[in-house]
């Protein structure tokens, strides 16, 4: 057995865990606090965190609100797991969801608990899509990504992630991303000859996959006329529409979901990460009613609707979107942090550095993932956390907290600026 580690030692870890880990890599200190956008390690030693559990906090670490309904729930000997039975908590969470979000927005969806994870909703999406047009094949776009399980790796473009299965993902066909071929072509005109050809090769797929906002992909933010057309081709045809909200969506690009700003509707909504508001697991699947084609237990598992994650998430629901504060405060915080990054670019042009993405999902592309990495560690021995995106790792990629005080939102660029000259 390894010997009694001091503080912040990585004994235990390199010693006993998988090799599989990887943020424990890039952040080799060990955590054992947090408030807001703080971290603390063992020795004392506090981070500003612009990662938030890739978007999974979005209202920070521990926020008092959504932990007082958790302690008190749990003190009370309320239900925490109950499969997929109906529970006092569980309807709580649903009328709040229901009447906050979805009616105000003129959304109509019924809903269904997946597993715990992100990906858990994209296999449950990708299988009734299937279910529900009796066709097989998926469309999903160059730099997509949507997890680590078979099915989401099949729709998933790295090739990384898709090497480690151990089989080739089967079922989907990739189509070219809005910008994927420069700013003045647009990618869904090929879509739509595609789709068009009976001998383009594609077979007219079950559903339509995407992520509003790219994120894993390098920060890549759709065109509010792409979206709007490629929703077009997907009516055109009866191919359903799948919108991947689970980094994108829970108000970080502003509005509650993603895709509120383009118009559209999709027919799956995914979303995961922030939907429990306190980093607790939680993944929901909103569906049109006429998709909702299953048979009872037909898409089952042990840990559909943490209870406990409800609890939280509709204390996040009932804090931050009874109002439009935290959406009018992102939109506001992300123009900041954006004309910020702008100014770090244009100090270091020789290193050709661009920013791009939406609300508070940012991105500064360095071109190369050996500047990026540099520059990433430099930031993190100098207290702030953040962590790389893209094909090559190319994109430092800015996820601060939602409700991030600008104070310390500045401090977080003021190192994230430092660490760019020092590394150029």
């Amino acid at each position: 057995m390894p010997q009694e580690s001091s503080s912040n030692s990585l004994l235990e870890f390199e010693t006993l865990e998988s090799n599989v880990r990887s943020y424990s890599r890039s952040f080799p200190v060990v955590f054992r606090k947090a408030a807001g956008a703080i971290l603390e390690d063992e020795n004392g030693c506090e981070f500003i965190d612009f990662l938030s559990g890739a978007s999974a906090l979005n209202y920070g670490h521990n926020d008092p609100y959504i932990r007082n309904a958790a302690v008190e729930y749990l003190q009370s000997n309320r239900i925490v797991h109950a499969l997929d039975m109906a529970t006092s908590a569980k309807r709580e969470f649903i009328k709040n969801f229901d009447h906050i979000i979805l009616r105000p927005r003129g959304l109509a969806y019924k809903f269904q608990f997946t597993g715990p994870t992100g990906a858990n909703a994209v296999e449950a999406a990708l299988k009734l899509a299937r279910k529900a047009t009796g066709r097989h094949n998926v469309i999903s776009f160059t730099n997509g990504y949507h997890g680590g399980s078979l099915g989401a790796l099949a729709v998933t473009g790295n090739r990384y992630f898709r090497n480690a299965a151990g089989l080739t993902p089967a079922g989907a066909v990739f189509m070219p991303y809005d910008g994927y071929w420069g700013a003045d072509n647009d990618t869904s005109d090929y879509l739509d000859k595609v789709l068009a050809d009976s001998s383009s090769g594609v077979d007219l797929p079950a559903a339509i996959i995407l992520e509003t906002v790219q994120g894993e992909g390098g920060i890549n933010p759709a065109s509010t006329d792409w979206l709007q057309s490629v929703e077009r081709l997907c009516r055109k045809n009866d191919v359903l529409l799948i919108v991947d909200d689970i980094q994108a969506g829970c108000g970080r690009t502003g509005e509650f979901f993603s895709f509120e700003s383009a118009g559209i509707s999709p027919d799956i909504v995914l979303l995961s990460k922030s939907l429990s508001g306190y980093g607790l697991p939680l993944s929901l699947l909103l569906l049109k009613s006429e998709l909702d084609v299953w048979q009872p237990g037909e898409h089952t598992g042990t840990f559909r609707g943490n209870n406990l994650a409800l609890v939280t998430a509709s204390a996040a629901l009932q804090k931050y979107w009874t109002n439009e504060n935290l959406s009018k405060g992102v939109i506001e915080t992300g123009r900041q942090l954006m004309e910020r990054l702008r100014e770090v670019a244009q100090s270091n042009q020789r290193s050709e550095l661009a920013v791009r993405g939406r609300g508070m999902m940012l991105g500064l592309d360095c071109r190369t993932g050996k500047l990026a990495e540099k520059i990433v560690r430099q930031a993190f021995e100098q207290g702030l956390v953040v962590e790389r995106c893209g094909a090559e790792d190319q994109v430092i990629k800015l996820l601060p907290p939602l409700t991030i005080d600008s104070q310390t939102a500045q401090r977080g660029l003021d190192i994230l600026e430092k660490s760019v000259r020092v590394s150029v």
